[in-house]
């Protein structure tokens, strides 16, 4: 069993959950069950699911629930675009989410190739 809470990716997707939470607090009410909701829930997936995977048993297992974070990521990249082009969030805080996601997508990458080694 692995402490998910020492895993480099783990920590960059919640501090980046934590971001994206204070972010979209200022989106519109209208937006409260839609695009608030689903980019939260997107990108709390991803260290939620670092974080199962590091509690099984096999590296088989583990590498299985990288690969659904790192998709995850994926669908966060596309919700920041989603949400930038609306105009929910500025170009300065759509760059560094957007960076941010990339960069953990990044990880997340290279660590699911090194689990499946």
């Amino acid at each position: 069993m692995r402490d998910f809470k020492k895993i480099r990716a783990w920590q960059k997707a919640h501090a980046l959950t934590l971001k994206i939470y204070n972010a979209t607090a200022k989106f519109p009410n209208d937006e409260r069950f839609g695009l608030r909701s689903q980019l939260r829930r997107a990108m709390a997936s991803v260290p939620t699911n670092i974080a199962e995977g590091a509690g099984r048993e096999t590296q088989i297992d583990f590498a299985r629930f990288i690969h659904i974070a790192t998709g995850s990521t994926s669908e966060v990249e596309y919700l920041l675009l989603l949400s930038h082009e609306l105009g929910y969030l500025s170009q300065e805080e759509y760059s560094q989410l957007e960076k941010d996601s990339v960069e953990v997508k990044r990880m997340l990458y290279g660590f699911g190739k090194a689990l499946k080694k």
